[in-house]
């Protein structure tokens, strides 16, 4: 007991239970102690190689580690399946920037010995990330562990490429996409992100082939005025009141002096700018719809490098940017430039690189969506797949409303190969990540895992990839499976800076888990994470809750020693069932304690997490501590005695889920039935 008499240091204990947990082999669902008739499954969102430990990541596993540890300890058979993601775009940059540093590109090695360079990197830091969810506690089974390039992974992923493309439902098509000149290759529509930036509105006249009724020119309006030198035609809403007369005219785009249409489509919005639009077909996904409708030319003035085509005749090898400017010049040099306004949009970048991304027409594999959009509205409309919060749902459903088909393909070398003779492209990594709950599990052998534990019962993650990934593992279990992949989709707050805005490590407003760990243990960070974590959108991040979970953590260890080193209580046994009581002050504890635990299961069961905490919180700080250990210095009766350690027992295993490393190692310190492991023993 003279551990008792200093203040509890986690560092004292931490590492040495997370071994007796892996040691114990319960967190293999096989080797769980006792009879259990259901099972409980949750596929961990796999880490990126290239990824260590954030914030949301915190939040994210500890909420998921919570619930495995609650369900373990109801008597489920409970997997807590890990594994890690290829990451081909984030893998393939990380490692040439590693060559780089060597003077060494990947087309200098060539695409084998490339591969083998990123498999080495893999072997030496893919693995950063697990060590560091052991340091958070996290109690998934570790000899289960996946990662979406292993051999039978990849036999899921090209099984399900060839169903696809059997079906017909994967082609190759000439499209517009989204493409990143930094990482050269496509990018869905999903990983683009958008930025605001202040642009200028450019208003150009394009000038009638034959003036009419006073009227020389029409005007239109972009942000972009380097693509008119890909102009197909001029469009404007046949609704339009304004242009009505000038449907079926003719005028000149400046500059390439070239006769192009002005048509009509209802695509225009009247609103915006003139409410008369240039249309480039090769450069915007918009625009080559309006292109596909009218039979237009189709101009690609822009490479793959981002920089002006022999196409554009003017500006040819120089970049985007640089040719804004040298077009406006000329513009204004022929008096064609009617005004400029300043203008606020969102830009579109590259969620990997936050280069600007250019729209380009390109030879791409899309696999179509409509069917399998069907599918995985169909199930969540229906209710079989519940989001929490409940709101998320519409996110998920507006998306599948409008969506366009998937372009599936990337040009890269690090990921899995499209299984076609010939074919360079690898398969976009979400495409490998949709099959996770299921491929994970052994599909598409028939494995025991896959029969045991398919589908998984519920997964947590960030709000951002409710489409790149929740919405594409519903779909790939409905079409593999003919069953939905998990019932609960819990969306976690965003941790955010205390000012309430996004944390970044390139701004330093971003915080290491890893180093609040190693300052305040793993205990202390999780009950932060998940105090802060009340159901709203964000948590404004506050190190005071650190704090106030060290205090928490001292708190039940001062408590526990108090209890253990009442007289006698050395020789005594937990007590298996509620004691006797005959004393007031023991019936009133015990009542409370029941309410207490009634209200946490309830809470857990129902994804209010951080309300469970509270909950276990004001019970044992206020009820126990605070009035009860008051009340039991008073009564030397051998009822009170086991009353406090059938109560201190019981907190225990109530708090275990959220703070499981101090609370376990407390728990070995019991009289007799505190031999065994608190991860396992009933709640």
């Amino acid at each position: 007991m003279d551990e008792f008499n200093k203040p509890y240091n986690p560092k004292d204990y931490e590492d040495e239970i997370y071994k007796k947990w892996e040691d114990s082999g319960y967190f293999n669902p096989d080797k769980l102690p006792g009879e259990r008739k259901e099972t409980f499954s949750i596929a961990m969102a796999p880490p990126n190689v290239t990824g260590s430990l954030h914030m949301g990541h915190a939040l994210e596993y500890t909420l998921s580690d919570i619930l495995v540890r609650f369900k373990r300890m109801r008597g489920f058979e409970t997997l807590w399946l890990p594994g890690t993601d290829h990451a081909g775009i984030a893998t393939q940059n990380v490692v040439e920037k590693e060559l780089k540093k060597q003077g060494v590109s990947r087309h200098d090695l060539g695409r084998e010995k490339f591969l083998e360079k990123v498999w080495e990197w893999r072997e030496k830091y893919g693995g950063v990330i697990i060590d560091q969810l052991k340091k958070l506690g996290a109690s998934a089974d570790w000899s289960r562990l996946r990662f979406t390039m292993d051999a039978p992974y990849a036999e899921a992923v090209k099984t399900a490429f060839e169903h696809y493309y059997k079906k017909g439902w994967i082609y190759e098509g000439e499209r517009v996409i989204n493409w990143c000149p930094r990482c050269a290759t496509s990018l869905s529509d999903l990983e683009v992100e958008y930025k605001e930036e202040e642009s200028e509105l450019i208003y150009i006249k394009y000038p009638l082939v034959e003036a009419e009724d006073g009227v020389e020119h029409i005007t239109v309006a972009t942000v972009r005025p380097e693509t008119m030198l890909g102009d197909a035609a001029v469009a404007v809403n046949p609704q339009d009141e304004r242009y009505k007369k000038l449907i079926g005219r003719r005028v000149v785009l400046p500059i390439q002096n070239r006769e192009i249409p002005v048509i009509g489509d209802e695509a225009v919005d009247m609103e915006f700018g003139t409410g008369a639009v240039k249309v480039t077909p090769a450069h915007d996904p918009a625009d080559f719809g309006i292109a596909e409708r009218h039979n237009l030319e189709v101009y690609k003035i822009i490479d793959e490098k981002g920089r002006m085509t022999e196409t554009a005749k003017l500006c040819v090898g120089l970049k985007v940017g640089e040719c804004r400017t040298e077009i406006i010049k000329e513009l204004e040099k022929l008096g064609l430039v009617e005004k400029k306004e300043k203008y606020v949009h969102n830009i579109s970048k590259c969620y990997r690189c936050d280069s600007v991304i250019e729209p380009l027409l390109s030879k791409q594999w899309f696999l179509k969506m409509k069917e399998l959009a069907q599918k995985a509205k169909t199930e969540v409309a229906s209710g079989r797949i519940k989001f929490h919060p409940e709101n998320f749902a519409k996110t998920y459903l507006d998306w599948l409303d409008n969506i366009r088909d998937w372009t599936i393909s990337r040009q890269i070398w690090w990921g899995h190969k499209i299984p076609l003779a010939g074919m360079d492209d690898v398969l976009d990594t979400w495409f490998s990540s949709a099959l996770w709950p299921l491929a994970a599990l052994g599909w598409p052998q028939k494995t025991k895992d896959l029969e045991k534990f398919y589908p998984t019962n519920v997964l947590t993650n960030d709000r951002g990839i409710i489409n790149l990934w929740d919405t594409r593992m519903i779909f790939s279990g409905l079409e593999f499976m003919n069953e939905k992949p998990f019932s609960d989709l819990i969306i976690h707050a965003t941790v955010m800076t205390r000012e309430g805005k996004r944390m970044s490590k390139s701004l330093g407003t971003g915080i290491d888990p890893l180093q609040l760990i190693d300052k305040y243990g793993a205990d202390a960070v999780r009950f932060a994470l998940v105090w802060q974590a009340l159901g709203g959108q964000g948590i404004k991040w506050q190190e005071e809750a650190v704090l106030a979970g060290k205090k928490f953590l001292n708190k039940i260890w001062n408590a526990s020693r108090f209890v253990l080193q009442r007289k006698g209580m050395s020789e005594m046994e937990i007590p298996v069932s509620k004691p006797e009581t005959k004393e007031e002050i023991n019936a009133e504890i015990l009542k409370k304690m029941e309410t207490a635990k009634k209200t946490a299961t309830g809470l857990i069961e129902n994804y209010e997490i951080g309300q469970a905490l509270h909950t276990c919180y004001e019970f044992f700080w206020h009820e126990f501590c605070d009035v009860y250990l008051e009340q039991a210095k008073k009564s030397n009766s051998e009822e009170t005695s086991r009353t406090l350690l059938y109560v201190l027992a019981e907190s225990l295993k109530m708090a275990h889920p959220f703070i499981p490393f101090a609370t376990e190692t407390i728990w070995g310190k019991l009289p007799q039935g505190g031999k065994k492991l608190l991860m396992v023993e009933p709640w």
